[in-house]
């Protein structure tokens, strides 16, 4: 069975891919500030908003792919009561750091899977980081050196990448911290009879 990832994300397909799944990436249709602008007020946690996220991904890919699987993540990166997005400049990215500097933060993984409109599982697996104290101007050399690539993540880091150096101390699993708990998806799908069991 042929899986649609509702994700434009290469991290999150090549997981899925090396664990031996046929899938077919899709981008979500959706403007995610526009779906997660009522949840502002609302006092939804950032697990709640990565959850909504995840699942209006796969809803909108869902009506496009009749009787098909689909699976919908989003993460949201969370200091206490703040809730970060993707840096949208350099000087947004430095702003991000200096914030995670010295703190612990979490990113909070979601995952939904749908068929047919219907929402059939869904789960947030959360990872907490402690960033080192970090210099200024140890920052701006930093971004210099990983450039654009600081723009593509909600901490404007890749952990996978040279962003490992900014920790002191990481609790959680690497498929989290990524962007996709890929083992509660594997259970999930196996239980739903999609893959071998």
């Amino acid at each position: 069975m042929t899986l649609i990832l509702a994700s434009a994300s290469p991290f999150r397909r090549t997981m899925l891919v090396d664990a031996g799944l046929d899938i077919r990436p899709v981008a979500a249709r959706i403007d995610e500030r526009t779906v997660e602008a009522p949840l502002a007020g609302s006092g939804a946690t950032p697990e709640e908003v990565a959850e909504v996220l995840a699942e209006a991904k796969a809803i909108e890919v869902s009506g496009r792919n009749p009787g098909a699987l689909v699976l919908g993540c989003d993460q949201t990166l969370s200091l206490g009561d703040r809730l970060f997005h993707k840096p949208k400049d350099m000087e947004d990215a430095r702003r991000h750091l200096l914030a995670l500097s010295g703190k612990t933060h979490h990113l909070n993984s979601a995952a939904v899977l749908v068929r047919d409109g219907e929402t059939l599982w869904r789960t947030v697996s959360v990872a907490r980081l402690t960033m080192r104290p970090l210099d200024p101007a140890f920052i701006g050399r930093h971004l210099a050196r990983v450039g654009d690539k600081a723009l593509r993540s909600v901490g404007a880091y890749q952990i996978e990448g040279e962003g490992i150096q900014l920790f002191e101390r990481i609790d959680g699993d690497y498929f989290t911290i990524v962007g996709l708990p890929l083992l509660p998806v594997l259970a999930a799908l196996r239980d739903l009879g999609a893959i071998d069991a």
